[in-house]
């Protein structure tokens, strides 16, 4: 709070990430399988600290984000990422059974909504269903990532999720066809299933976008898989 010509301020102060939105960082860098992994599992953790309800007196509600994309999340300077615009989040706290959502269930960014939010079959009181949505949108991102991933010197250039079967700015109804109607999920490149980590990581995007919410992974169980992922990549230069 500060004073300025005897009116009062308020200013919101934050950390700096000169790498931008992780969005803005896929356009100019191509990645390795590794540093693809590392930028996973950071939004992953994230998103894990955001959906777990933390008791106690530094604890925080259980948090649904709701409008995770690349545009939203930022990259550190040591290349971990950091969920950011938590605008249209929602909060649980199991003691009160409190559920704090709006009166919109149709919010977030159209590109990356979730069949059940297209569809409006979404459960509005319930906590679990927006858990959910991260997830499908997570796999979004996911697939972003991975895309900008080179493999034997291949690499796409920076796509959208859906680039190829709606406009630059699709509309609500334009996604509802594609996500709902003809139950399209993006291509995943075949070149990703000659890396191991990759095409391990194909296999936990196509585990985000089940129609069904219930049948889609935990931010929990990405994060387990996603570690022993990294593991796996740092028992072989132990043993050189």
């Amino acid at each position: 709070m500060t004073s300025r010509n005897s009116s009062t301020q308020l200013w919101l102060i934050t950390h700096y990430h000169e790498n931008g939105s992780l969005y803005d960082y896929l356009q100019r860098t191509a990645l390795d399988s590794e540093s693809c992994l590392a930028l996973a599992s950071s939004i992953i953790c994230g998103l894990v600290h955001l959906h777990v309800e933390i008791f106690g007196t530094q604890g925080k509600p259980a948090i649904a984000h709701r409008d995770l994309k690349s545009r939203n999340i930022l990259v550190k300077s040591n290349r971990q990422c950091c969920i950011a615009d938590l605008g249209l989040a929602v909060m649980h706290s199991q003691g009160s059974d409190y559920l704090d959502i709006g009166n919109n269930p149709r919010v977030g960014t159209k590109r990356y909504m979730a069949p059940e939010v297209l569809s409006e079959q979404i459960r509005t009181d319930c906590f679990e269903s927006y858990k959910k949505t991260d997830i499908w949108a997570f796999g979004l991102v996911l697939w972003e990532i991975a895309r900008r991933t080179a493999v034997n010197g291949i690499v796409e250039e920076y796509r959208p999720p859906f680039f190829d079967v709606v406009p630059s700015d699709p509309s609500f109804e334009d996604m509802k066809k594609v996500v709902c109607v003809d139950q399209q999920t993006p291509a995943v490149p075949n070149r990703l299933y000659s890396d191991s980590v990759l095409s391990a990581l194909a296999r936990v995007m196509k585990e985000c976008w089940y129609q069904s919410p219930s049948a889609r992974l935990t931010a929990l169980r990405i994060k387990k898989t996603l570690r022993k992922l990294s593991r796996s990549l740092e028992k072989p230069k132990q043993d050189c």
